[in-house]
């Protein structure tokens, strides 16, 4: 490929682009305005001959084209950014603790691999995952400077604070294999046994309770829990269903649930990283940032 050719420019446009799933918050963040970023879509979409982003229920999804890019182009961007900027701390000297705060699924999904990678890179940075309370909470902690990054669903931050999108997940409904309600299920099975609600504050009533409610529907909440781990074992033995995040559904065969689309239209989430502005110029903040933006949007 002749380099000379390619606006490299185009790549950090992309990387918001596909970060962002949104064209006019890709804009925003890289300082552009919508056109000139739709623009600069269309020309990756022609140096990738792949649509990239592409009109989805509730938004934009990106292709698998694109999810296939999202780790390489990151490294890629990091590497030139490491040629031209400042010079490199020597992560190994580092001796400093990072505390994150984050809820149980995502913390299952990236601990170990979190603490492996940080035993190689910046074996002196200690880490410290704090318990959940809530997005409100933990922006309320990292405005404190009781914790350095925060994993939650963030859909807007202050302009104190910094935000980036780790990834996009969806609903299922899940329940144990054998469960009266998996054969035709449809929306009269789902409201007829119990749902579990996870609430870290002991809400017993959700979002979705307020759609099923704009529909004249409703639906009974058998059991409250706080964590979304609880969940796949109480289902495995009883009738109770659950509308759970993709992927806290164990991949797992021993523990196998059924799983179905939502009978109602349920719109899915991003996940975000967020950390205070005066963190900006932390080393191990960032680092610890870039191991689990990495781990999560792999």
């Amino acid at each position: 490929m002749n380099l000379r050719a390619i606006d490299l420019n185009l790549l950090t446009v992309l990387d918001a682009l596909l970060d962002e799933a949104h064209v006019s918050r890709a804009a925003q963040r890289v300082g552009l305005s919508q056109p000139a970023a739709s623009s600069a879509l269309e020309r990756c979409r022609h140096l990738f001959k792949d649509r990239l982003l592409e009109r989805a229920p509730g938004g934009m999804q990106l292709t698998p084209k694109a999810q296939a890019l999202r780790a390489p182009l990151k490294q890629a961007l990091a590497s030139v950014a490491a040629v031209i900027g400042e010079p490199e701390v020597d992560l190994a000297s580092l001796s400093q603790t990072v505390r994150v705060r984050m809820a149980d699924h995502p913390a299952v999904l990236v601990a170990r691999q979190l603490h492996r990678q940080l035993a190689r890179s910046a074996p002196g940075v200690n880490l410290v995952l704090q318990p959940w309370q809530g997005a409100d909470a933990a922006l309320g902690s990292l405005a404190r400077g009781d914790s350095d990054l925060a994993v939650s669903v963030f859909p807007a931050v202050g302009a104190d604070f910094r935000r980036r999108p780790l990834l996009r997940e969806h609903y299922v409904v899940a329940m144990r294999r054998g469960h009266p309600a998996a054969t035709g299920f449809g929306l009269e099975c789902w409201l007829a046994y119990p749902h579990v609600l996870v609430s870290g504050r002991g809400d017993i009533h959700g979002p979705l309770d307020d759609a099923l409610a704009g529909l004249g529907l409703a639906r009974r909440v058998g059991m409250v829990v706080p964590s979304f781990m609880m969940v796949p074992p109480l289902l495995a033995d009883s009738d109770l269903i659950a509308m759970l995040p993709s992927r806290c559904v164990p991949e797992d065969p021993a523990q196998a649930l059924a799983t179905f689309a939502p009978p109602v239209a349920v719109e899915g989430f991003s996940l975000h990283l967020a950390w205070h502005a005066r963190r900006d110029d932390d080393v191990a903040v960032r680092h610890v940032a870039g191991l689990i933006e990495g781990l999560l949007a792999a």
